[in-house]
């Protein structure tokens, strides 16, 4: 009897290769795009295993066509809106992630979104590029400190805790909301814990957001929560586009009414290039590359990896969901 067979649906690490090919005969899908839904059906009633990326779609015809062969699906990530848990559950489908990797990275990648954006980086490159350096006036790219500044983070997690270590060093004033108070953080950083979101929101410089997206948080920031922004308020989101109403951000910023926002993730992926946002000079955006750093990406891809080995190997799995 051959090996048991693990479908991979981006080229990876050839660290997490190895360690895969030692326990099954995997196959890689070889194009940069995600593999086609009709090739994910096909795949799960053929293989034990799935290594997949945030935006491979793990749904129902994906798990009905796998329910009596795939037995588990390793997510090339932190995040897993991108299954459905429920039914994986139903099917004992095995769901993991990669926690634990990734949130000094993105937590790194927030914070130089929130500088680029307050210090006029990326307007300041096109300055340059345009051929509009030609004399300096004390008024040119004005942009807003962020040292001493109030900062608030939406959501306490792993990578919202990293982003408040960083801000403590420019000596920020930290906030947070958050389900749950986190007494330890506190202590540590100085944080104050504001559970009114109204209130905490209307009072902040610098908004970053690390929240899980969920019923609750779907659009959690939209037309009435920008109106009781500052208008000197930048709002960073390296978490889940649809976190934030786009269309809402749209006009607040185009109204002034929050000065700018910088954005890891969007609603939808990719942002459509005709999008309005793009033609904003108050507006930043990255192809949410939170975890793209050589490091952190071959952590991921190994974790994700050691998953289904360990699986595969009958041993304890070191990052399941469910089950």
């Amino acid at each position: 009897m051959g090996l048991p067979k693990v479908f991979v649906t981006r080229t990876i690490p050839r660290e997490a290769q190895e360690i895969l090919s030692s326990v099954s005969e995997i196959e890689i899908w070889p194009k940069e795009t995600k593999p086609p839904q009709e090739v994910m059906i096909k795949k799960a009633s053929e293989c034990i295993g799935f290594f997949t990326t945030i935006e491979d779609q793990i749904n129902y015809e994906v798990l009905e066509s796998g329910k009596d062969s795939l037995q588990i699906v390793s997510n090339y990530a932190v995040g897993y809106d991108n299954f459905d848990i429920n039914l994986a559950t139903k099917y004992g489908i095995i769901m993991c992630n990669t926690p634990d990797v990734l949130s000094k990275t993105t937590a790194d990648l927030a914070f130089g979104l929130m500088i680029s954006l307050a210090r006029n980086i990326v307007k300041g490159d096109k300055f340059v590029r345009a051929g509009n350096w030609t004399h300096w006036h004390p008024s040119t790219l004005l942009g807003y400190d962020v040292h001493g500044m109030n900062l608030l983070v939406v959501g306490l997690g792993r990578i919202g805790a990293e982003v408040c270590r960083r801000a403590f060093g420019f000596n920020m004033d930290l906030s947070y909301y958050s389900r749950t108070q986190k007494p330890d953080l506190e202590n540590e950083l100085g944080l104050k814990f504001i559970p009114n979101f109204d209130e905490a929101i209307s009072k902040a410089d610098f908004i970053s957001i690390h929240t899980s997206l969920t019923a609750e948080t779907n659009h959690l920031f939209g037309k009435e929560q920008f109106e009781i922004m500052k208008e000197n308020a930048i709002i960073v989101n390296t978490a889940r586009g649809p976190i934030i109403d786009m269309e809402s951000l749209y006009i607040a910023l185009v109204n002034k009414q929050i000065a700018g926002a910088a954005l890891d993730v969007t609603e939808p992926e990719p942002l459509n290039m005709n999008h309005p946002l793009l033609s904003l000079e108050n507006f930043v955006v990255t192809p949410h590359i939170g975890s793209a750093s050589i490091e952190t990406r071959k952590k991921m891809a190994i974790a994700a990896a050691k998953n289904i080995e360990a699986f595969l190997l009958n041993k304890t799995i070191p990052s399941r969901i469910n089950i």
